[in-house]
């Protein structure tokens, strides 16, 4: 599967951009995982985006780079998502080690604190997370926070 990626701060976004993301994290977040939140947090236009297209305009993954002090003291990766016709096929890895990469690239560190979904666990712990705390709910979803 041939992907390109893409990168770009939130004001350099087309509108077409900004509309595929939101309807990926909207189709996962909102109604593939039956969570009824608001998905726009007022963080998205200080973050730094990246994302990949299985053809143009079609994205299949994304997650945003949210720098120190604005979820966390650290950097932060959020709203990480893989289109579910994309799942199991080395994408999210992908997709890690690329933000992670431009975080570092971004914020001169890899200290990255994120809310993970507790599922996903063993997942985070391969990119170096642990685990913080306690699991807590965040929209009706077990969560836990991790640190890199």
């Amino acid at each position: 599967m041939a992907l390109t990626w893409i990168d770009k701060p939130f004001e350099k976004l087309s509108n077409l951009e900004l509309y595929n993301i939101m309807t990926l994290r909207q189709e996962v977040f909102i109604v593939e995982q039956d969570c009824v939140y608001l998905d726009n947090d007022g963080k998205d236009e200080g973050a730094w985006h990246i994302w990949a297209e299985d053809k143009p305009s079609n994205i299949v993954a994304y997650a945003r780079i949210l720098a120190p002090n604005v979820s966390y003291e650290e950097a932060s990766l959020s709203r990480i998502v893989t289109h579910l016709d994309h799942r199991s096929k080395g994408l999210g890895q992908e997709l890690m080690k690329r933000s992670i990469d431009l975080m570092e690239s971004l914020h001169g560190s890899g200290q990255c604190r994120i809310s993970a979904q507790s599922y996903l666990l063993g997942f985070y712990k391969s990119f170096g997370f642990e685990s913080t705390g306690d699991e807590y709910l965040e929209d009706g979803i077990p969560h836990i926070q991790m640190y890199r």
